[in-house]
């Protein structure tokens, strides 16, 4: 068993695009230019997904050490992390291209994951095509959320089992999702 938080899969609510867009607020006003985007990701992003109760930002910045994004997020009361690196997929090349920065948000926050990750990056686009993509799918957004709620199920306390197994379904979902994005030109 690892971590003590109970993973728990919500049916999709329909707030939290709202939830999402009172976080934006907030960072980009602290942030204001250092954030090149602000994007809501992840499944609270995908309508009717089920998802833990957990809002993802990815925050584009133009530059990973830029002096000021640790002093804007701190502003906010967000915490650094020593979380430097996304799952590097097989076959993904560089693990500079999947580099990053995390952080926890204040306790007054709702749950939220704060990813910040340069723009242009391997990791970036991941993370936006994988949303974009499972919006267009509905079967491959019925098939990722049983897997969710199956992990969920089988290792509800133990965080590093839920992701050892997600991560690679990511990839998987990505094989379709690059064939989709070149199909119809998608881009960021």
């Amino acid at each position: 068993m690892n971590g003590a938080r109970t993973i728990v899969i919500e049916p999709y609510d329909s707030e939290w695009p709202a939830q999402f867009a009172v976080i934006a607020a907030r960072l980009r006003e602290a942030l204001g230019d250092v954030a090149v985007r602000i994007d809501h990701i992840g499944s609270t992003a995908v309508p009717g997904l089920a998802a833990k109760d957990v809002i993802d930002v990815q925050v584009g910045v133009a530059d990973l050490d830029a002096p000021l994004l640790l002093t804007a997020f701190q502003s906010l009361g967000a915490t650094a992390t020593q979380i430097s690196a996304d799952h590097l997929p097989p076959g993904a090349g560089d693990a500079e291209e999947w580099e990053k920065r995390y952080f926890r948000p204040p306790a007054s926050w709702r749950p939220t994951h704060l990813h910040v990750r340069a723009v242009g990056r391997a990791n970036f686009r991941y993370a936006l095509l994988f949303r974009d993509y499972l919006r267009h799918s509905s079967s491959a957004t019925a098939a990722y959320a049983q897997v969710k709620m199956a992990l969920a199920r089988l290792h509800p306390h133990d965080v590093t089992a839920y992701y050892d197994v997600k991560d690679p379904v990511c990839d998987l979902v990505m094989d379709a999702a690059e064939r989709w994005a070149s199909d119809i030109g998608w881009s960021p």
